[in-house]
């Protein structure tokens, strides 16, 4: 399978204005790493985010931490556990690890946590397919 990353992802794309824009960056070998604030239009209960939302801050973690390990990958299963509710505009970091890579499998692991205190909002275990990617010069 190929994949083609045209900056318009609803997660991460920087060209698709309605989304959340998140943008990870390496940290170490196998970790990526993003901060944010969910917007008020991401709101479930009054004051808190939608945990469709914070999921989505999971699988673009684990998505991230395979580009940075060099095994991009499409989410084939996403276990996720959410801890607390999500504030809105509570600042948070967004960590992915790369865990193991069996063949075309990669195991990803992550966390959403408060930026300040490191509270723990969510975590998750998932499994990527590993594929080839085609990246537009303009998407990122």
């Amino acid at each position: 399978m190929e994949v083609h990353f045209d900056g318009h992802c609803f997660g991460c794309g920087q060209l698709n204005p309605d989304g959340l824009q998140l943008k990870f960056e390496p940290a170490g070998d196998r970790t990526s790493v993003a901060f944010y604030e969910v917007p008020a239009r991401f709101q479930s209960w009054a004051g808190m985010a939608h945990g469709g939302i914070v999921s989505l801050m999971l699988d673009e973690a684990v998505g991230w931490a395979a580009w940075h390990a060099g095994h991009p990958g499409v989410t084939g299963r996403l276990q996720v556990s959410l801890r607390r509710p999500l504030k809105l505009g509570e600042r948070v970091r967004i960590v992915g690890r790369v865990e193991n890579v069996r063949r075309t499998l990669v195991y990803v692991s992550a966390f959403v946590e408060n930026a300040t205190d490191n509270s723990r909002v969510a975590d998750a275990a998932a499994t990527l397919m590993e594929v080839k990617t085609v990246v537009d010069p303009i998407a990122r």
